[in-house]
């Protein structure tokens, strides 16, 4: 760690924000892309998907051998492959808009499947590599904050920006984005060029680690002998579904339009409108971010997970049950990087306002869930990566019934999710396993 604090690492500290930022843009891009396929190829609903889903679902296939990987080769060298994979994920999905018609959705699935490899390698790099960078500590933490904003802005731009290049949304097709998988391309082959030449400093631990996966060591006990873990990791796995479905849906009922005859309709809203409102809650989770850093100094991650799971569904409900006939100016983030008002229904508000909410659940549960597993932690964190794939199997579930009972509706899936988290919160979070040694 000494290195760490008397060396400049400002370089690649930048490189790791701009990844941390190409996690949730790449991740991000599956959502207007969502839109392009179900009307591209006139799919249904959950169809619409399943490019969200393979990305998703690539964590449960690759979550327990990122952690290996880590182990095995530290994180300068996974971090790098992770790279490579992400280049090949995000140019596969631009080869998709540019093979045959009849080609093109299963090229566009198999390029999101491999992306979803490198983001979950990524996601296993670089939060620790972030702190070790750092110095550990506050810096440490400092960086890591900083990182998870840049990871919101990224994702509030992606809708807005792709809503844009769409035009269009009858007419749209994936070729439509290539700018934005351009983008995503460039940044991974400028960061692969600068790790490959800097010297990053591998923690004492995982140098440990790495000397015990070597010899083999047995451990009787894993964080899944943990009840409060196993809880927690399933409450991950809604909460990642909670997160993506919530706006994917939103774009979908706005961008479908009104007379729609080959789907549920939906209210016809321009791509490029669609885009900035969902845009606008990625910005929301943001501003509960930060407020979450201030916050989380005064307040336990269980107070805050039981307030925001009841807010979550105080909003969902209202969303559901209000009349699409109330409409409301709300704030919008727009695609010239610049605030305007948008005429929405005012159960798509409360919908959006949700951002506010989930912006500090993953963090919630992630404390409790870890909390008193000591030498188990780093292998909790693996396994987390795992029930990731939430944000791809939830949204197909919310899809199916958005396709039998439409689309607000469709939302009584997250609602379910929000009453596990905050039974999670209140009840499931203790720790009765505390005769297990950790240290």
């Amino acid at each position: 760690m000494e290195s760490a604090k008397h060396k400049n690492y400002a370089l690649p500290i930048a490189m790791m924000f701009a990844l941390f930022a190409m996690i949730s843009f790449v991740t991000g891009l599956t959502n207007p892309l969502g839109v392009i396929i179900k009307n591209q190829f006139g799919v249904p609903n959950w169809m619409s998907q399943l490019g969200n889903a393979a990305n998703f679902i690539a964590y449960a296939f690759m979550g327990i051998p990122a952690g290996m990987l880590l182990k095995r080769i530290g994180y300068k060298k996974t971090a790098l492959a992770a790279i490579a994979v992400g280049i090949v994920g995000v140019g596969t999905q631009f080869f998709s808009g540019i093979v045959p018609e009849n080609m093109a959705f299963a090229i566009y699935l198999t390029g999101a499947f491999v992306a979803g490899f490198s983001m979950c390698m990524l996601n296993t790099v670089v939060n620790p590599m972030l702190n070790t960078l750092g110095g550990g500590g506050k810096r440490g933490n400092q960086l890591i904050q900083f990182g998870g904003s840049l990871n919101s802005i990224s994702a509030t731009i992606v809708p807005v920006f792709v809503g844009y290049l769409m035009g269009n949304v009858a007419t749209a097709t994936i070729n439509k984005a290539n700018p934005a998988l351009f983008i995503a391309i460039g940044i991974f082959a400028l960061a692969f060029i600068v790790l490959y030449f800097m010297q990053i400093p591998e923690p004492a631990q995982e140098i440990e680690a790495q000397k015990e996966f070597a010899e083999g060591v047995k451990d009787p006990h894993s964080a899944l002998s943990f009840r409060h873990f196993i809880l927690g990791a399933v409450a991950i796995f809604l909460y990642v579904g909670v997160e993506v479905g919530i706006p994917n849906f939103v774009n979908l009922f706005l961008s479908t339009p009104v007379d729609a005859v080959d789907s549920v309709p939906g209210l016809g809203y321009e791509a490029a409108l669609a885009g900035s409102i969902c845009g606008t809650y990625w910005f929301l989770m943001l501003i509960g971010r930060l407020f979450g850093g201030f916050l989380g100094a005064k307040f336990s991650s269980k107070a805050m997970l039981t307030f925001v799971s009841l807010l979550g569904l105080l909003f969902v409900l209202l969303a559901i049950f209000l009349p699409e006939t109330i409409k409301v100016d709300m704030p919008v983030f727009q695609s010239d990087i610049s605030f305007g008002l948008a005429e929405v229904p005012i159960g798509i508000m409360f919908l959006i306002l949700c951002g506010l909410c989930t912006s500090v659940m993953w963090g919630g549960i992630f404390n409790l869930a870890v909390e008193g597993l000591g030498k188990y932690t780093a292998m909790a964190s693996g396994i987390f990566m795992v029930m990731v794939c939430g944000g791809g199997i939830l949204p197909l579930i919310q899809g199916g019934v958005a396709d039998l009972f439409g689309y607000m509706a469709s939302y009584w899936v997250v609602f379910a999710a929000l009453i596990y988290m905050l039974y999670y919160a209140l009840i499931g979070c203790k720790n009765v396993n505390k005769n297990i040694p950790v240290d």
